[in-house]
């Protein structure tokens, strides 16, 4: 057994991990989407009572947040950003959905949950960068700059 290797076999995704975060953050804007939709059906036919998680996006941010956490322990550095960045957004989802439920009891309408749009936007930003720096880096251009 290789001692660099934490998780064995899962280690094998190591040369691409920062895509495979990438793309969990790209489901997530999927189930974010589906998500706010499933909230303002609930409120539409059952009132502010009907409105509950939705398990599918619950689910992606968890993964997201484990994510995080797998690639901390591939890139101490990156991995700590992409964690804290994660729980972020984890915590603003969660104030997001009570944000509904409030708006839902006053008889309001039912607006996006822009803090949540807001934190996921600074992690798919730190994704991409994470993504896409290795292709920069490998490039001559890339070398010329710095």
């Amino acid at each position: 057994m290789n001692p660099d290797t934490m998780f064995g076999p899962l280690d094998v995704l190591l040369p691409h991990v920062e895509y495979v975060f990438l793309v969990l953050v790209l489901v997530n804007a999927v189930t974010r989407f589906l998500a706010q939709r499933h909230y303002v059906s609930q409120y539409r036919d059952g009132g502010a009572d009907a409105i509950d998680r939705y398990a599918v996006h619950d689910l992606s941010n968890v993964l997201l947040v484990l994510g995080a956490f797998y690639f901390t322990t591939i890139t101490l550095h990156a991995g700590t950003i992409l964690s804290v960045l994660a729980l972020g957004l984890f915590v603003t989802d969660f104030f997001e959905f009570e944000a509904r439920k409030v708006e839902a009891r006053k008889e309001e309408e039912l607006g996006r949950p822009k803090g949540a749009l807001a934190a996921w936007t600074l992690v798919l930003a730190y994704a991409l960068f994470q993504s896409l720096f290795l292709i920069l880096e490998q490039s001559a251009l890339w070398g010329n700059i710095v």
